[in-house]
């Protein structure tokens, strides 16, 4: 039987990952089955989408602008209609068995153009704290697919299935020892590692502190892997470089290396001891599956604070070092040499974090999304 399925959502790699691994696993599980995004113009998705092999169509909406009452907001509502009209055609056209909303400016005006054509719809909430869009959509959902327990506060309780975020399939395929990963990296073999990610588009708050920090890093003698987004790169490697100039440091002795985007994250996770991070789904899921001590330092700038609610689900059972954003200016860098140099508190983390972890988030979700397209196909 052949499915046709369309995949909403994106805006960032929280976002944009596990929508790419859900229709990997649908097209694992059936080969022939048609798959088509629909995205937000301008937005990362309309990139890394199509170097992923799958093709998408770009809706004019975007954001709602703050405050609420802002006069340009009454654009952003016309871009809203214009998207949904946008979209009903692109349905009515490609005629979908089922729609995927993974969150996202795209989702909520292509899922509520689906369930107005009467196209059964399933929702893969990352957080732990649902946001606006998805809490005002989950009546219209035949499935909502969550990641944390608790999640009936925002979702009737009969339409939850726990199933986890799905991640890069690349990071759990990856073999390589810490010692080989940091080889491979060009980094001593025996040095204390340390990965610092903000997110795709980067954390200024984090790459502030990680600046501030490198004579501290370099004084302890440990390695960091810093990525630092497109967004802040020259600025921090600007930082960087003047650093060492002053010490007069040859670029092979370096132990702080920024750089703009991680290609090979898998390398890059195994060669680390502990990951600084934000506390995105995405970002906290991969964290949970390979197992890795952190210190999570959420971004205050996100709808509902949610990422302070991800990074609370961690700490709170001693899975996560808790960091906010307002302390980590004077306290980030100090946390993470700490937690470095202690490696049993390293080892209880590790421990603590695997039992968070959901094992094939991705191809759970991708038989909800089948089953729910071969009823619908079966209705005619």
């Amino acid at each position: 039987m052949s499915l046709k399925v369309i995949i909403s959502g994106g805006g960032t790699g929280g976002h944009i990952f596990p929508a790419v691994s859900i229709a990997n696993a649908v097209k694992k599980l059936l080969p022939d089955t048609e798959i088509l995004f629909i995205g937000a113009e301008g937005r990362m998705e309309m990139e890394r989408v199509p170097q992923a092999g799958y093709e998408i169509i770009g809706l004019p909406v975007r954001g709602l602008i703050r405050p609420l009452w802002s006069l340009k907001n009454i654009g952003v509502m016309i871009d809203f209609l214009k998207s949904r009209q946008k979209v009903k055609g692109i349905i009515r056209k490609f005629n979908p068995d089922v729609v995927v909303g993974v969150g996202g400016y795209a989702s909520s005006p292509t899922l509520n153009a689906a369930h107005a054509l009467g196209i059964p719809c399933v929702i893969q909430e990352q957080n732990s704290y649902a946001g606006v869009t998805n809490k005002s959509l989950a009546k219209k959902a035949e499935k909502i697919c969550v990641a944390y327990y608790g999640m009936e506060r925002f979702f009737p309780k009969e339409r939850i299935v726990m199933t986890g975020n799905p991640v890069r399939q690349a990071l759990l395929e990856c073999k390589k020892t810490q010692r080989e990963a940091r080889k491979t990296l060009g980094l001593d073999e025996e040095r204390k590692t340390i990965l610092v990610i903000g997110g795709s588009l980067g954390a200024r708050t984090i790459n502030d502190s990680i600046s501030e920090g490198i004579e501290e890093f370099e004084n302890a003698g440990v390695h960091v892997i810093w990525q630092t987004g497109k967004y802040y790169a020259e600025e921090c490697r600007q930082k960087a470089e003047e650093y060492y100039k002053k010490k007069g440091v040859e670029d092979v002795d370096r132990h702080v290396h920024p750089q703009a985007f991680i290609t090979d994250m898998a390398t890059a996770y195994r060669a680390a001891d502990i990951v600084i991070s934000r506390a995105g789904a995405s970002s906290i899921s991969e964290l949970c599956l390979l197992g890795k001590a952190s210190i999570l330092v959420p971004s205050p700038n996100v709808a509902e604070d949610h990422q302070t609610k991800n990074a609370r689900a961690l700490s709170d059972r001693n899975a996560a070092v808790f960091c906010s954003d307002a302390d980590a200016r004077k306290k980030l860098v100090s946390e993470a040499l700490t937690l470095i140099s202690d490696s049993a508190k390293i080892s209880s983390l590790e421990k603590e974090v695997k039992k968070l972890a959901f094992n094939d988030s991705a191809e759970m979700i991708g038989k909800i999304v089948i089953e729910i397209a071969e009823k619908k196909k079966q209705k005619g």
